[in-house]
């Protein structure tokens, strides 16, 4: 009997498609997908515009279920859970990050980064220690009771970031994270996920920029809903 040592993948998918219906019609989105997220990985999904990368990455986030094919996610089978543990999954498993960063306007920093632990029913003193603390951690401590539209974009994006790890996720999914910063500020906080995931997060980084996913240490092309060998 072989022994399976280390710690198990974060995400599994298995042949997993996904279509949706328009005008009666099924529109196949991904084809056949197959991949491993492993602990601690760092993989950036590439791909033009339709070609599937986008309906990838909701699945990976728990945010979509598949058509068919099995997706495993911190070891559950997401097919057998209901709306309510699906949200669970999500939140202490998944961090996201996105291109528009997703901030809520009239909030400070601290309590946008808080947010997630709202959710999870964390104490307001615990929540407001642990978003001080992960603000710090993205470089922004002196930042805390500051709003979004008195930040620079850079800083808007690692308030986001702090966000996505306040819960303590295993997979951190960045969707074109640099796509609305210049290209130095778009460097510092490729560096700044990097930092992370050399501390043992695992990024999945979807983007249709080369020289952002070059820095990955693995790529996977999409086209027309499947993986390119």
């Amino acid at each position: 009997m072989t022994t399976i040592t280390g710690p198990a993948p974060a995400i599994v998918a298995a042949g997993v498609a996904r279509s949706y219906e328009l005008d009666g019609v099924s529109v196949p989105a991904l084809r056949g997908v197959s991949l491993t997220v492993s602990a601690g990985d760092y993989v950036a999904i590439v791909g033009t515009s339709g070609s599937g990368k986008s309906t990838l990455m909701h699945l990976l986030g728990a945010l979509d279920r598949p058509t068919s094919g099995q997706l495993l996610i911190g070891g559950r089978d997401v097919a057998t859970l209901s709306p309510a543990e699906m949200a669970r999954l999500r939140n202490e498993t998944i961090g996201f990050v996105f291109q528009s960063f997703h901030l809520l306007a009239r909030t400070t920093a601290r309590d946008n980064v808080a947010l997630p632990l709202v959710y999870r029913g964390t104490g307001r003193r615990e929540r407001r220690e642990r978003a001080a603390a992960m603000l710090a951690r993205v470089g922004l401590g002196h930042r805390l009771d500051h709003r979004p539209n008195q930040m620079s974009g850079g800083e808007q994006q690692r308030v986001a970031i702090a966000r996505a790890l306040v819960t303590g996720p295993s997979v951190l999914l960045a969707d074109e994270p640099t796509g609305n910063l210049d290209s130095a500020t778009g460097a510092s906080v490729l560096e700044l996920l990097e930092s992370l995931n050399a501390d043992g997060v695992a990024v999945v980084l979807v983007t249709h920029d080369r020289d952002v996913a070059a820095r990955a240490r693995r790529q996977i092309v999409m086209k027309d809903g499947l993986i390119v060998p």
